[in-house]
């Protein structure tokens, strides 16, 4: 049986071929999303039980580095997408099965608590508006981050932050709102999604934080937002390495003005060049041992310890700014040649700043990971 890397393959030069298409229309457009989902990149973090592939950590990563090699935005909405039905993991196994049985289905949504959502009786009653809806035009089913109300008054969690559950929803009962005019990953179509007034029932609704998955499998014990971390970074790894080759084969015809040597034949940029590799090697490294050693955890008997998972965030974060940097040196060096939209490099260069700015990976991160790397008592919760 061939792999899904394998079954992507095929579709990388179409990918790479219309990634100005994908930003005139500002979205994923609805036949690649097919071809995608009849490869199964949108099924690699869906359980067996539901008919998913269940991949491991580093396939998800080496796939949505594929896809991002060719295209970031296309990386983006299958990252966005895989991602997503990590909620199958933890939803009641009737409703994950309504909306994942068909291995075409495609999912979306947004964590952030953008909506309300109050009890009413065996259901939710919802409404609510969030930014950053990447993919949804092809979705099926999308979800949105709310906080529970009850009784007037919001639930909170023992630890005194609020009780937030992602609900899941028809796109039939969606408003898609045209705000997705963006610097980068403007092929994404991460506009705005709205409801209004809907129910939602208990069982299908879900929470990262407070529950516990009904699936055993490592993957469902890998921790949750360490595994949206992964897609994010993996997105930036293969943008990077796009930028990489698009420079590479600039820098073997390019001439500077009163010039007879390519850039590829002056030292100065053979030595750049050569820096910016070893940082995407040396990042990429780091990101695959700690995707190994928190996977081998994961796979043993025990619970993830809080600082693995925060090693784990460390080296995603490394890897979505160290993308960045050598996305910025190589439009640099690209020169004017650069600025033009036929050049890939300005491309990676907006695609790559627009991935540093989601939230798994922000410098807040930073902050977060060396509280733990300091021993100071924190919330682990959203390591």
């Amino acid at each position: 049986m061939q792999t899904t890397l394998a079954l992507l393959q095929p579709l990388l030069p179409e990918l790479a071929a219309r990634a100005g298409d994908m930003e005139a229309a500002r979205r994923l457009p609805a036949d690649l999303a097919q071809k995608l989902a009849a490869a199964g990149v949108f099924r690699m973090v869906t359980p067996r039980t539901f008919g998913g592939l269940e991949l491991s950590p580093r396939e998800i990563v080496e796939v949505t580095e594929a896809a991002a090699r060719a295209n970031a935005s296309a990386g983006w909405c299958v990252m966005i997408a895989a991602t997503t039905a990590l909620n199958a993991a933890y939803m009641a196994p009737e409703y994950a099965r309504e909306i994942y049985a068909d291995p075409l289905t495609i999912t979306g949504g947004v964590f952030a608590p953008m909506g309300k959502a109050v009890v009413e009786g065996d259901h939710y009653r919802v409404s609510g508006r969030w930014q950053w809806g990447s993919g949804s035009a092809n979705c099926s089913w999308l979800c949105g981050g709310c906080t529970v109300w009850e009784a007037d008054e919001m639930k909170r969690l023992p630890s005194g932050a609020p009780d937030t559950r992602m609900m899941v929803f028809p796109a039939s009962e969606v408003t898609l709102h045209d705000t997705w005019h963006v610097m980068g990953l403007k092929g994404t179509g991460s506009g705005d999604i709205e409801v209004k007034d809907i129910l939602v029932p208990r069982g299908r609704s879900v929470s990262l934080v407070a529950d516990a998955p009904r699936e055993s499998g490592a993957l469902f014990k890998f921790p949750a937002f360490g595994l949206l971390a992964l897609g994010v970074s993996a997105v930036a790894l293969g943008n990077a390495r796009g930028a990489l080759d698009a420079f590479h084969a600039l820098a073997t015809v390019k001439k500077s003005q009163g010039s007879s040597k390519t850039l590829s034949e002056r030292q100065a940029m053979q030595a750049d060049y050569a820096r910016c590799e070893a940082q995407w090697r040396a990042a990429r490294a780091y990101l695959f041992a700690e995707i190994d050693r928190v996977w081998t955890i994961a796979q043993g008997d025990g619970a993830i310890p809080m600082e693995a998972r925060a090693d784990l965030r460390l080296a995603c974060t490394h890897m979505t700014r160290t993308g960045a940097d050598i996305c910025r040196t190589l439009y640099d060096l690209g020169g004017g040649a650069a600025l033009f939209e036929a050049s890939d490099l300005q491309r990676r260069f907006r695609d790559a700043h627009a991935i540093t700015q989601h939230i798994v990976t922000a410098p807040s991160t930073l902050e977060l990971t060396g509280r733990i790397l300091f021993g100071l008592p924190t919330d682990g919760a959203m390591v």
